[in-house]
């Protein structure tokens, strides 16, 4: 066997160890940072989807009040952090100070901190429990 011919063979090795660790490696360290409960953050604004019943409960959201409106569009500044749970609608948020919007909706737990301000573009009716911390 030709020298040549030994070293192709040992690169072809080398190549089918190093490249499928190398992809597995790369993707681990793209992948969003998300927290145990599937919790996001976007420009500030805490968002968890589909929280489990018991956190609900332990919050008590139940208790909370509830407010709702129908499809529209309007600034609003959050003059307490304000917890919130979605029991129904869509809403398209855009945070001032940043270019982009995100979507939250029925089942999303959210906190939006004191003093932020947004542009609330409700596109399916809203139905919410909220918190204001005191």
């Amino acid at each position: 066997m030709s020298p040549f011919r030994l070293n192709q063979s040992l690169l072809i090795s080398l190549l089918l160890v190093l490249v499928p660790l190398f992809v597995s490696v790369s993707f681990l360290t793209l992948r969003p940072k998300v927290t145990a409960m599937a919790s996001i953050e976007v420009f500030g604004v805490k968002i968890e989807k589909n929280p489990p019943k018991s956190k609900l409960t332990e919050l008590g959201v139940t208790a909370w009040p509830k407010w709702g409106c129908a499809p529209s569009k309007f600034p609003w500044t959050f003059t307490a952090t304000e917890t919130m749970y979605l029991l129904e609608g869509k809403v398209k948020v855009n945070v001032d100070g940043y270019d982009g919007s995100f979507e939250i909706g029925a089942a999303d737990l959210v906190v939006f901190p004191k003093g932020m301000k947004v542009t609330w573009d409700v596109t399916e009716a809203v139905n919410k429990h909220y918190s204001l911390e005191k």
